[in-house]
């Protein structure tokens, strides 16, 4: 029997017990699947959207073959091993079709074994795969979702897939040699980028299955992977605005009381958040009716304001929920392979106090139309439109994913895909109701899940330096992964007083930073008012225990919360995100119709100077502002490293600066620095001349 063949417009391997199949899946791209066996038999979530009339060039002989699509091809050669623990394997390898030039080949880390695609059986009937690449010398990386590391170039950090909150793993790469390459894979698992080996580890799956595309410079590349897993949809107009968001609004009075406030205070306001705890219990998916009595009435006023309602909904089931016997008689819940069919620990509603929960089964299509029922009867109907998929990666205390049963296998073997699904499940339902413009604020992604009109928030993170110096790799990585709707929490989430110096300090660089992302949204736990601010030194403390902050409120986070000097500088940066706006829609719209990331790495649009591949101090807002976040306490100036090739314009003093000179900026509270390209500063200088009165 030949080795190889040509099998559907693909290239077919059968070769020691093995199933490798190679097709074409995009202008410039392939698609690898392979197994143990005699047939792919796959069952996993798939990030890729579906080709049709896909062509290739196979060349076959005795022991090698080939499959070329476009600026991309594959060669299969079948391999001696000496002393190793399989005498011969096919071995991939890819490169240029056009020049020869070696993009990405498969190694192994020792000649021994295991092979550079390592299936160890499991008793369930799936396999731990490694699959092991070269690692190149000078080989910059970047994407993988959004990481919390701090790191902007991935080369040298290992990553866990493994979705968690705060990290959201979206498995796709891009390579400075010029290739972007997707784990099309819902397994957990991790992703090592060493110096050595590149190592792609999947605890428990079916399948092997990746996606490799070649491009000329990283937006070639971006482009065609939104290409091969969906661009996003048009951004409705409001997102744009300003978020007001806390833990959390009590009742439906107070949420209407601090909109009301924004606009007899004369704040622009676009969207005001309703955080958790607004339910009856958890997998009730409606409102408690003594808090929100009339959501109806506070939607049609909110609406009268201009402003628009967000709700947060969790995926979450508690055993007192009214739905939780019908679901679990139905097979609708995630459930344990041992054990209680619990998977999280977390205070409720009521009863009062801390319960366990586990997830409806996203993976379950009864289970999503019994979810998505609820919640439109509950909240569409009543005119809801908007949604906050919290808690979506699923969150599990403690995270065991090989103890998780899904309608679809372990959750070792597909739980990283959980958000994709959840979030399909609301925008097909929103689609199917008639609701044109609704809006998902999610925590965690997975690949393709900017073709939802996903919005990806950085998670809980810390109010300190360290963790707001991370959030702009993190963002910029998000871009790079697809996703281009993105926002974190201004201020942080966590141990943030809104008397304390120093917060305030924070603060106010994290507002500025806001004011400059691709959505901008105020949010936080704050330590309640009444609670004295730590001393220097001290640790923050919230004066009781945080579970009962959580089922009650935390401080106050209004833009008017922290102090006159505080609320000046805030209120003038409001005034400039609304001038910005025109400007970002712009950007939004090329995002939709390209992939391209509205929060850029400064490379992205300087691809030739490598001495940005590691730049995560500074991006690019659209492509023709460079900002530069203040990251340090109490700095009032930093210097900024400007990109060759441009004359740059300081946005708030009009001096010109030579590309290639790194300038001390003065950068007085809302004045971060931020500069226009010379060919763009006729029409956007004049959005911050009138920003600085």
């Amino acid at each position: 029997m030949a080795v190889f063949s040509e099998i559907e417009g693909g290239l077919d391997c059968r070769f020691m017990g093995e199933v490798l199949r190679i097709a074409p899946w995009g202008a410039d791209a392939l698609r690898v699947r392979a197994r143990p066996g005699v047939a792919l038999v796959a069952g996993h979530v798939d990030a890729l959207l579906p080709v049709e009339n896909q062509s290739a060039v196979i060349e076959i002989s005795e022991d090698r073959a080939s499959i070329t699509r476009g600026r991309i091809r594959a060669e299969v050669v079948l391999t001696d091993r000496y002393g190793a623990d399989i005498k011969r394997e096919a071995v991939i390898r890819f490169v240029r079709s056009d020049t020869g030039e070696e993009l990405l080949r498969e190694t192994r880390s020792h000649f021994a074994g295991p092979r550079t695609r390592s299936f160890k059986a499991l008793a369930s009937g799936s396999w731990r795969l490694e699959q092991q690449f070269a690692a190149y010398e000078g080989e910059s990386l970047w994407g993988m979702g959004q990481p919390q590391h701090g790191a902007m170039d991935l080369k040298g950090v290992s990553t866990t897939l493994l979705q968690q909150n705060a990290h959201a793993v979206i498995p796709f790469v891009v390579s400075s040699r010029g290739y972007g390459f997707l784990w099309n894979n819902p397994a957990v698992g991790k992703a090592e980028f060493a110096r050595n080996v590149t190592r792609w580890t999947a605890e428990a799956t079916g399948v092997l299955d990746y996606w490799i595309t070649a491009g000329d410079s990283p937006p070639e590349i971006v482009r065609a992977y939104a290409a091969a897993t969906g661009r996003s949809p048009d951004v409705p107009d409001w997102v744009l605005g300003f978020w007001q968001c806390k833990l959390r609004y009590r009742n439906q009075e107070e949420l209407l009381g601090i909109a009301r406030e924004y606009k007899r205070r004369g704040l622009p306001l676009s969207c005001i958040v309703i955080d958790f705890f607004a339910w009856t219990r958890q997998g009730e998916w409606k409102f408690d009716p003594k808090d929100w009595p009339d959501p109806e009435g506070m939607v049609a006023e909110l609406r009268e304001m201009g402003v628009e309602l967000m709700v947060s909904i969790w995926p979450t089931v508690s055993a007192a929920s009214e739905n939780y016997r019908a679901m679990t008689e139905r097979g609708l819940l995630l459930t344990t392979e041992r054990g209680i069919p619990a998977v999280i620990p977390f205070p409720d509603k009521d009863p009062f106090g801390p319960g366990f929960f586990t997830y409806y089964d996203a993976f379950n299509p009864e289970a999503q139309s019994f979810h998505w029922d609820v919640v439109k009867r509950n909240y569409v109907d009543r005119g809801i439109r908007h949604f906050w998929l919290d808690a979506c990666e699923p969150e599990m205390r403690p995270a065991h994913p090989e103890n998780v049963r899904t309608a679809r296998g372990n959750g070792a073997e597909m739980l990283c895909a959980y958000p994709l699904l959840h979030e399909e499940v609301y925008r097909r339902g929103l689609s199917e109701a008639g609701v044109e413009g609704g809006t998902l604020l999610c925590r965690s992604a997975w690949a393709g899940s900017q073709r939802h009109g996903v919005i990806l928030w950085s998670g809980d993170v810390w109010s300190d330096w360290d963790w707001f110096r991370a959030q702009i790799p993190a963002g910029l990585h998000a871009g790079m992964a697809g996703m281009g709707w993105w926002t974190t929490d201004i201020g942080g989430f966590y141990d943030g007083h809104g008397g304390s110096e120093a917060f305030r300090d924070l603060l106010v660089r994290w507002f500025e930073f806001g004011v400059f992302s691709p959505i901008c949204r105020l949010h936080g736990f704050r330590v309640p008012d009444d609670v004295p601010p730590p001393l220097p030194g001290e640790r923050v403390t919230y004066g009781q225990d945080t579970f009962n902050i959580f089922t009650n409120s935390g401080g106050s986070n209004e833009v008017w919360s922290f102090g006159e000097a505080v609320e000046a500088v805030l209120v003038r940066l409001l005034a400039l995100r609304e001038r910005l706006r025109p400007y970002l829609e712009d950007a939004f719209a090329t995002y939709a119709a390209t992939g391209d990331p509205v929060m850029a790495p400064l490379f992205y649009h300087f691809p030739d100077q490598t001495e940005l591949y590691d730049r995560g101090d500074a991006y690019m807002l659209g492509p023709d502002m460079l900002v530069a976040p203040v990251l340090d306490a109490e700095a009032v100036a930093r210097a900024v490293a400007l990109p060759e090739g441009e004359t740059w314009i300081h946005a708030w003093t009009g001096t010109a600066h030579p590309g290639g000179t790194a300038p001390e900026i003065d950068a007085p509270w809302g004045q971060i620095p931020v500069f226009i390209r010379e060919g763009r500063a006729e029409a956007l200088l004049p959005l911050f001349r009138e920003g600085t009165g």
